[in-house]
C-alpha cells in the first residue's frame, strides 16, 4: 500500500475527484457540529425518555436504508450527478427545516428527511468515484482518501462547534445547510468540466477503451428484476453486508445509545465528553489509517478482520465497565474501538467497487447500504440507563 500512496497517484486525481474530498470535508464538518447533540436537544426541550429518542432516530435510518437501496440503483439509470443535485437539495431543505421546527412531530418528520440524505449521499459519492477514476490502484487511493477527509472533517467539526458555541444550539443546523448549497455549486461546475475534459479525449482509441462517467449512466439499461437476481445470486456480496451490520449496530452505539446513557447519567462535563469522544475517534482514524494499512498488507484480509474484531470486542467491555465519571477512561475505550474500526471499515467500499460491474455500481453500493440496519437499530438499545451495569446489553 506504501508504494500506492505517492505524490503521483494523487496526481492522477481529476479535479472533480478533489471536489468530492473538498466536500466531504466541509459538509462532515458542519455535520458533526451539530448531529450527534440532537438526542441531547430531544431530550432537554421535550423530555424524551431514552425510548422515545431511540425509536425516533431508528424509524427515520431505517426508512433511509431503503431508500438509499431505491435511489443508487436508479442513479445507474438516470445518471450519478443529477440525483447528487436532488440529494444536495433535499440536504438544504431537511437541515433548513431542522433549525425551525419546534414539535416532536416536526423533528421526526425532518429528521426523516435528513436520513434520507444522508443514505443516498454517501454511496452516490463512492459509485462517482469509481465513475470516473479507472485505474484501480489510484480508485482505491482515492476512496481510501475520502475515508480519511470525512474522518477530518469529524474531528474538526465538534471541536469548531464547541469553540463557537454552536453545540446544543438548534439554528447552528443552517450552517450544513450552506455547506451543502456551496458544495452544489462547486459540483455543478466540476461535473461540465469532467465532461469537458471527456469530450476532448474521445478520440483518443485508448480513451474510447475506457468508460467516461458520462457514458457509465448511460449504460445499457438494467431492468429491476434482472438487477435484484443479480445482486441476490451474489453470495459474497450479502456476507460483506451482513458482517458489516453486525459491526455498524456496535459502533452506532456511541452515536445514539453512549450519548443518551451519559446524558441521563449525569456524566460531568457532557457536552466537552461528547466532543471529545467524537474528536478522539476522528483523529485516531486520521492519523493511523495508512500506517495500520501498509502495517497489515502483509497480512490477509481475514487475519486483518480477526485483528480488528479483536480490539472492537476489548473497546466495548472497556465501556460497560468504565465509571460514569471517569473521564479519560472513555477517551481509551474510544481509542481502541476507533484503531478497530480504522482496520475493519475502509475496505467496505473496496469490496463494493471491486464486487460490481460497471452498468451496476450505483446498485451494488446501494445495496451494500444494508448495512445502516445496524445502525438503525442501535437506538433502540437505548431503553435504561439507570446503573452502569445496564450498559453491558447494548454495547
Amino acid at each position: 500500500m506504501n508504494s500506492d500512496v505517492s505524490l503521483g497517484r494523487f496526481r492522477q486525481f481529476p479535479r472533480l475527484m478533489w471536489i468530492f474530498l473538498f466536500g466531504s470535508f466541509i459538509t462532515r464538518g458542519s455535520y458533526y457540529m451539530v448531529w450527534p447533540f440532537l438526542a441531547v436537544i430531544l431530550y432537554e426541550r421535550f423530555a424524551l425518555s431514552a425510548t422515545q429518542v431511540g425509536l425516533i432516530l431508528s424509524s427515520a435510518a431505517i426508512i433511509s436504508v431503503f431508500t438509499s437501496f431505491i435511489g443508487s440503483s436508479l442513479s445507474d439509470r438516470i445518471g450519478r450527478h443529477q440525483l447528487m443535485y436532488l440529494t444536495g437539495i433535499l440536504y438544504i431543505i431537511s437541515f433548513s427545516l431542522l433549525a425551525e421546527v419546534d414539535t416532536v412531530s416536526g423533528y421526526v418528520v425532518v429528521m426523516t428527511l435528513c436520513s434520507i440524505a444522508t443514505s443516498l449521499w454517501r454511496p452516490l459519492t463512492s459509485a462517482a468515484i469509481g465513475d470516473i477514476i479507472t485505474d484501480p490502484k489510484t480508485r482505491e487511493l482515492a476512496m481510501q482518501s475520502l475515508y480519511f477527509i470525512v474522518n477530518v472533517g469529524c474531528a474538526v467539526g465538534p471541536l469548531l462547534g464547541v469553540w463557537l458555541g454552536l453545540t446544543g444550539e438548534q439554528s447552528s443546523f443552517y450552517i450544513t445547510a450552506g455547506a451543502f448549497a456551496f458544495l452544489l455549486v462547486l459540483l455543478y461546475w466540476g461535473f461540465k468540466d469532467h465532461a469537458r475534459d471527456m469530450s476532448k479525449t474521445e478520440s483518443s482509441d485508448s480513451q474510447k477503451a475506457q468508460h467516461t462517467y458520462v457514458k457509465k449512466t448511460k449504460a445499457p439499461v438494467v431492468t429491476r428484476k434482472i438487477m435484484m437476481t443479480i445482486l441476490l445470486e451474489d453470495k459474497l456480496l450479502q456476507c460483506l453486508i451482513l458482517a458489516n451490520v453486525l459491526c455498524m449496530f456496535i459502533y452506532a452505539q456511541m452515536d445514539s445509545s453512549l450519548i443518551q446513557y451519559l446524558t441521563r447519567s449525569g456524566a460531568p462535563d457532557l457536552l466537552e465528553l461528547i466532543s471529545a469522544m467524537i474528536f478522539t475517534n476522528a483523529l485516531v482514524i486520521i492519523s493511523t489509517q495508512f500506517l495500520l494499512l501498509k502495517i497489515m498488507a502483509r497480512h490477509s484480509l481475514i487475519k486483518r478482520i480477526q485483528f480488528g474484531l479483536v480490539l472492537l470486542i476489548i473497546s466495548q467491555v472497556w465501556l460497560a465497565m468504565n465509571p460514569i465519571d471517569l473521564f479519560w477512561g472513555w477517551i481509551g475505550a474510544v481509542i481502541v474501538m476507533s484503531l478497530a474500526e480504522t482496520i475493519l471499515f475502509p475496505t467496505m467500499n473496496l469490496h463494493i467497487d471491486r464486487l460490481a460491474p460497471d452498468h451496476l455500481r450505483g446498485a451494488y453500493f446501494g445495496a451494500a447500504s444494508f448495512y445502516e440496519f445496524g445502525f438503525a437499530f442501535a437506538p433502540l438499545e437505548a431503553v435504561s440507563y439507570s446503573t452502569t451495569s445496564e450498559v453491558i446489553g447494548y454495547l
